[in-house]
């Protein structure tokens, strides 16, 4: 018998008891208002929310936000005419030069301003990371209030997702914080009515 062969049989030999999952104890938040602590956390996290009514809104409320901005990309169907950057690339790389994403997300947590975002309405996962502005899209009724809801809405989710919370930030030892060193410099959320 190897060494390998010894090695990986004393360690079948020693395989501990299996032992049950503790249970999972979920916490309620008691928000008054999920939508009011969802714009309280993100303000602090500096992120704008603005409320629109219905997806022609959405694209006034983009062409008045960046519509000077080149290099505008989205994963918003609605807003295809008001981009003028096409993620149909097939090098992530290429999206190096994206000034703003307006990228659907699919939920926000209250407690503390994150939003999912899964590869179910992205492209490329480096998206919300490379690009120098960000803006998600939100259903209004797409928000829990802290994060015991998230992971039990996205038990049976399959793929790639990541929360995100706010742009990219750093510190350093002498508290000098800095927005946008590895991300994006700003984040706006818009919360759409009626989706």
């Amino acid at each position: 018998m190897s060494s390998r062969d010894n090695i990986l049989a004393k360690i079948r030999q020693n395989k501990p008891e299996e032992v049950a999952l503790p249970a999972v104890t979920t916490f309620a938040s008691n928000f008054e208002n999920t939508e009011d602590k969802f714009r309280e956390m993100l303000s602090l996290i500096y992120t704008e929310v603005i409320v629109v009514k219905n997806l022609e809104e959405l694209a006034q409320k983009a062409e008045e936000l960046y519509g000077k901005v080149v290099n505008r990309a989205t994963t918003i169907p609605a807003l295809s005419a008001w981009a003028d950057f096409s993620l149909n690339v097939s090098d992530p790389h290429e999206l190096e030069t994206v000034e703003i994403a307006i990228v659907q997300a699919e939920f926000g947590v209250a407690e503390n301003g994150a939003v999912w975002v899964s590869d179910q309405y992205l492209p490329h996962r480096v998206l919300p990371f490379i690009t120098q502005n960000l803006a998600f899209v939100i259903p209004r009724n797409a928000l829990v209030d802290n994060m015991h809801e998230a992971y039990v809405r996205l038990q049976d989710t399959l793929g790639w997702g990541c929360f995100i919370a706010g742009p990219s930030k750093t510190a350093d030892i002498e508290q000098s914080l800095v927005i946008g060193a590895h991300g994006a410099r700003s984040m706006v959320i818009f919360l759409l009515e009626g989706e």
